[in-house]
């Protein structure tokens, strides 16, 4: 795993392990082209346009989006460029205040386990969020796995 280290007072770790009932192969295409990370990245009650999806898949190509909460059109952008790109086992991402790691594990039987793994720099409401943020996006990751095909 690449080293995920931000040196600044008040980096913060984040670690969720997920295991989907799909292949990996299907999981990093999850993970690296538009139009199906556009389908669930956010948590719950936002949405990302394809068209604000931006993805390089390659050390130093651009990763960029736009989440727009459907409530109250709420923006949250994000730019950044790919650290480490291993296909199809890791994605690394990361700007200064905050870096990312994606990693794919092929368990067998068509199952994966992805494990996300973050250093952010933000303020204490906004780490607090982030986790219940992520896992929510997860579970919409899961659901659009469920419908997924190979190729």
């Amino acid at each position: 795993m690449p080293d995920l280290e931000i040196d600044e007072p008040g980096a913060r770790e984040i670690e969720i392990t997920r295991i989907y009932d799909a292949p990996r192969e299907l999981v990093w295409r999850a993970w690296t082209e538009p139009a199906r990370l556009a389908c669930w990245w956010g948590k719950r009650g936002w949405s990302t346009p394809l068209a604000s999806v931006t993805m390089d898949v390659r050390p130093g190509g651009r990763f960029a989006l736009m989440s727009v909460c459907d409530a109250d059109g709420t923006l949250m952008p994000m730019d950044t460029v790919y650290r480490e790109v291993v296909e199809p086992s890791l994605l690394s991402w990361g700007a200064d205040d905050r870096v990312a790691t994606v990693t794919f594990l092929d368990l067998g039987d068509g199952r994966t386990e992805m494990r996300f793994h973050a250093v952010v720099v933000v303020s204490d409401e906004a780490f607090a969020n982030a986790p219940v943020g992520l896992a929510s996006a997860f579970d919409r990751l899961g659901e659009q796995l469920a419908s997924m095909d190979l190729p």
